[in-house]
């Protein structure tokens, strides 16, 4: 129980025995049960910043004190309320309009759009340094995940590339979905879109709930045998793998042997199922099949060319602890933008895009830290990259 405020003591007024009157004296002990509330709106706290005057007794000269480096107005708002006013637009993705009604009926803070969206833009200046910093550190970072999503700005569609690991986030805004980060290292885990394996020095790591959930189509419409196979052969690795993480030891080697051995059995089966089916032939009104060029493949057929090719990759994670089984980070940390579309919409500029993805590197890197969001959005780079952990 937490340390209370206010303590109310209830006493019985008589004896159900005897009748007989009960003082406060008599209490041999007591229960307890707490409430947790809110305490009442206080009146917004104004600080008054007197720079004086002074005149010199020698020889007359007036100087006048300077004001601190960040009180540069005659009125404006201090560093919580702007914290609160970041908070509610960048994370909790509060369209302008709302965000000023919640802060008039929370705070008492009557705001307008236009300052909300310079409170914005002054808060992601002052974090442009602390984006860097956890962009370089995710380039260098042993194991990465990386995922893309379109979102609009002034109605066109643009690009947020989503670049992390477990405790960093880093987001950015390209017109260009191929446009992807250089100077990385490691191993870059991803959905195995093409573009990625254009980037030089890295190793790949593919995200298998994608295999999973394409395995599962093929079980249900196709109804191919080695797709039901090859799914549980995946569940049982990542089994054995995360066992594995679990008890602070790799797999051992003849299991990752019998686990690949497996592996190109289901994918040999599938590759002689589709060798002996028929050829798909052409339907102009479904577009089943093409009539020139190489003969169409079914999506079966696609899908194991790829588990085949890239063997290596899907199975990465049998051989180094620190590669997950799916892509799951970068697709959590990515989702949020499609919250964000429902709920406000798209961007009406390209620096109020830039700014969003400057603060929610911020503020996504602050959860997985643990730091309190609204404290981190009153400090300042210097004051919060020291704290930064990487591993």
């Amino acid at each position: 129980m937490a340390e209370p405020d206010t303590t109310v003591d209830h006493y019985p007024d008589t004896c159900p025995g005897c009748g007989s009157a009960l003082a406060t004296a008599t209490s041999i002990g007591y229960s307890v049960r707490q409430v947790f509330d809110l305490p009442e709106p206080q009146p917004l706290l104004v600080t008054e910043h007197r720079a004086h005057t002074c005149r010199c007794g020698h020889c007359s000269e007036r100087t006048r004190a300077a004001f601190p480096a960040d009180v540069t107005a005659p009125v404006q708002y201090g560093p919580r309320i702007v914290a609160r006013v970041v908070y509610l637009l960048h994370y909790q993705l509060l369209p302008e309009d709302r965000l000023a009604e919640a802060m008039a009926d929370l705070f008492g803070v009557k705001l307008v759009a236009a300052t909300i969206a310079g409170m914005s833009r002054r808060c992601a200046e002052r974090y442009q340094d602390f984006a860097g910093a956890v962009c370089a550190l995710v380039k260098t970072a042993a194991v990465k995940h990386m995922d893309e999503t379109g979102f609009r700005i002034g109605g066109k569609t643009q690009w947020l590339h989503v670049a992390c690991t477990l405790w960093l986030v880093f987001y950015r805004v390209s017109p260009k979905r191929g446009s992807l980060l250089e100077g990385v290292t490691g191993i870059v885990v991803h959905d195995h879109w093409k573009p990625y394996y254009t980037m030089e020095g890295v190793l790949h790591a593919l995200c298998n709930a994608h295999h999973l959930r394409e395995l599962q189509a093929l079980v249900e419409i196709e109804k191919e045998d080695w797709a039901r196979r090859m799914q549980r052969h995946l569940r049982r690795a990542c089994h054995a793998a995360n066992l594995a993480r679990q008890r602070g030891r790799p797999l051992k080697p003849a299991l990752v042997a019998l686990v690949r051995r497996r592996y190109d059995a289901i994918a040999a089966a599938g590759m002689a199922f589709h060798a002996a089916q028929p050829p798909l032939t052409p339907n102009p009104a479904t577009g089943t099949a093409k009539r020139r060029g190489r003969p169409q493949r079914r999506t079966g057929h696609n899908l194991l060319l790829r588990l085949t090719t890239r063997k290596d990759d899907v199975l990465r994670f049998l051989t180094d602890p620190a590669v997950p089984f799916t892509n799951n980070e970068a697709e959590r940390d990515g989702r949020m933008m499609k919250v964000r579309q429902k709920i406000s919409g798209g961007f009406r500029s390209q620096n109020g895009a830039s700014d969003f993805a400057v603060i929610r590197s911020l503020i996504a890197t602050a959860k997985k830290q643990g730091w309190n969001v609204l404290n981190t959005l009153t400090q300042n780079t210097d004051t919060l990259l020291p704290q930064l952990k990487t591993a």
